[in-house]
């Protein structure tokens, strides 16, 4: 029996390209309730150009997606149900993509992360200690020299 099905979840894991050409295949966690229980995984596939492009380009697991498309039980029962995406959103990047989009940078025994979004620096000791922030990359010199000053050459 086949269904017609709108759902929100969380795309498990990097879309790959299906076998036929312009087509993907992806997982999509589906949680109908909040409790991580009840969450479903599904197998999911596309054979639409356009959202095959946006999976395989713009997309990396954790992502929040909106999908519609029909649902298919395989005659098999213990088979899992597949879904086939006619329509896709992606309703919110997921939280590690901000992070891969930083670049960390040692200074001896400091850490310095880069935000190309902003001039400002955090400065940390390799040890994870909170030295201060940077106005801009110029002023790390200077704010690792205070913190050494301060505390005695201890990074």
């Amino acid at each position: 029996m086949d269904t017609t099905l709108t759902v929100d979840g969380y795309l498990d894991t990097v879309p790959t390209p299906g076998d036929a050409p312009y087509t993907a295949r992806f997982q999509l966690i589906v949680s109908p309730t909040d409790d991580a229980v009840d969450d479903v995984t599904w197998s999911c596939t596309t054979s639409n150009p356009g959202i095959t492009h946006t999976l395989l380009t713009e997309t990396q697991p954790g992502d929040l997606l909106h999908v519609s498309g029909i649902l298919t039980q395989p005659d098999n029962q213990a088979e899992p149900a597949r879904l086939t995406v006619d329509a896709l959103d992606i309703l919110a990047p997921a939280p590690a993509r901000a992070l891969q989009e930083m670049v960390l940078d040692r200074y001896g025994d400091y850490v310095v992360v880069f935000d190309a979004d902003t001039d400002v620096v955090p400065v940390f000791t390799a040890l994870g200690q909170w030295v201060g922030t940077a106005q801009s990359p110029d002023a790390i010199g200077t704010l690792i020299e205070i913190h050494e000053r301060v505390n005695g050459g201890d990074a």
